[in-house]
């Protein structure tokens, strides 16, 4: 299963997922947008430098849920198309998680001004009063859910 977390900086992306990938089994894997860019030194947030950026993690999302590996990627990924097509070259194994907040949380400088909110197929999940673990096991609820209706 891929567990996708889009939203701005700060929403509580990369938290969720750590806690997370503790509840899932070992063959788990973490693809998180600042590893991303301090592993390839892409420190461009322009769009051509974000898209590459996601581009990327789609290529090593993919090769590793191939492989039989579960895949939580935690990255801004601020536009939609790249995310629809690739929810479309999955399938049934992806989830997408928006992730949002009405609190400031001190990276509002990388926060991207065309942000693109997923329109359908999306878990929703408001971490403006919510405790971590309430969010997980809202994404684990729902990826029960989810399963059986395949």
């Amino acid at each position: 299963m891929i567990y996708w977390f889009t939203g701005q900086p700060g929403a509580g992306k990369t938290s969720i997922a750590e806690v997370l990938i503790n509840k899932l089994p070992k063959n788990t894997f973490h693809v998180d947008g600042d590893d991303l860019r301090e592993i390839f030194n892409n420190k461009d947030y322009s769009e051509t430098g974000r898209r590459k950026n996601i581009e990327l993690a789609q290529h090593i999302t993919h090769f590793l849920h191939n492989k039989g590996t579960n895949v939580v990627v935690s990255l801004v990924s601020p536009y939609r198309n790249q995310r629809e097509e690739f929810k479309q070259k999955i399938g049934d194994d992806i989830i997408e998680i928006y992730v949002h907040t009405e609190n400031l949380r001190g990276r509002e400088d990388f926060h991207v001004k065309n942000y693109e909110e997923p329109l359908e197929n999306f878990l929703d999940m408001d971490t403006s009063d919510v405790i971590i673990e309430t969010c997980v096991n809202k994404i684990l609820e729902y990826e029960k859910l989810h399963s059986q209706s395949r």
